[in-house]
Parts: C-alpha cells; structure tokens; sequence
C-alpha cells in the first residue's frame, strides 16, 4: 500500500465536504437573490453554516446592488482552494492560470446543477402533494420561482398541466451543452 492507496478517499473527502459549503453558500445566495423567506427553518440552517465564514468577509466586501458580492467571492476562493488540494492530492502543482479558468466552470456546473435538481424536486413534489405545507417546498418554490416563471409566460395554458418546469430543464441542459464544453477543452490543457 503506497501513497496513492490514500490518495483516491482523501480526494473524496475534500471534494465532497468542499462542494457542499460552496454548495451551502450558493443556495443562500440564490435565496437571497430570489428574495425567499429566510424565516424558513432550511434558510436559517444555512444561514447559521455560513455566517461564521461570511461575517469577516463582509467587512471588506460590500453588497452591490442587491447582491452579495461577499458570497460571490467566498465561493470563488473556496472553489480554488478545492482545486489546489485536489491538484496537490493528485500529484500535480496547482497552476494559477488553470485555477482561474477551472473555478469559473465548477461554478456554473454547480448553479446549473442545483437548478436542475431543484425544479425536478419541484416537478415530483407538484405530483405527489401539490397542497401539502412544508418548509423545504416553500424554499423551492422561492428558489425555482425566477426560472420558471419565464417560461410559463410564453408556454400556453394546457388545461392545468404546467410544462414550464420541463422547458427549464430543456433550457438549463442546452445551457451546459453551449456554456461548460469549451471551459472543459480549455482548463485540462492547462493543468500540467
């Protein structure tokens, strides 16, 4: 057993524990953006996991215009830092020109990701128990709410079937076929 017998859980380790704050602080962000109630008890437990971390950030890193730029720039520095020890874990030196192109595309894989996790969420849940009350469907409707709603504005009215939720997810799939392969052709060059 040598040192690369370490190597495969360790990288698991790091990528999962990091994908998930950068994951928390992405969906506090997103709730913040869509205006959701952070009175929800799923709100409240991300916003506690993340204030510790967000808090100092915010003294040197104002909101802009509604945004939270602190969270912006927390998971962009998060992102590097997963990168730079999965790189060292693999055996390779981190490069900062890779980090800066790499960073950007886990980014946007993740956001794309989370809303096309959270709107098939949506869809099942509309199926199952369209009336029943529950926090963490109040949080995803917030959260869905800006992406859907376009599309319901164009699509027409089907005798109460919604396919709005279908054309997001169309939509969000294009969007990684379009946005994320060129990122991808690009980073690997660059990792060595």
């Amino acid at each position: 057993m040598g040192p690369g017998y370490l190597a495969n859980p360790l990288a698991f380790l790091v990528d999962t524990l990091f994908s998930l704050y950068i994951m928390a602080v992405m969906l506090r962000f997103l709730l913040q953006w869509s205006r959701a109630d952070f009175y929800n008890p799923l709100s409240q437990f991300l916003l506690r996991i993340t204030q510790p971390v967000l808090q100092p950030l915010r003294r040197f890193i104002p909101s802009w215009g509604g945004i939270d730029i602190a969270a912006i720039v927390l998971m962009i520095i998060l992102q590097i830092i997963a990168l730079s020890l999965l790189m060292t874990i693999a055996g390779v030196t981190p490069r900062v020109d890779y980090l800066l192109l790499r960073t950007p595309a886990e980014l946007i894989s993740l956001l794309l990701n989370v809303y096309l996790i959270a709107i098939v969420v949506r869809a099942i849940l509309s199926w199952i128990s369209p009336n029943d009350y529950n926090p963490a469907t109040t949080v995803l409707l917030g959260l869905t709410e800006p992406v859907i709603r376009p599309f319901r504005a164009v699509l027409p009215d089907l005798g109460g079937i919604d396919l709005s939720p279908l054309a997001a997810i169309v939509a969000i799939q294009v969007v990684k076929m379009l946005v994320l392969p060129p990122l991808d052709r690009i980073a690997p060059g660059l990792m060595m």
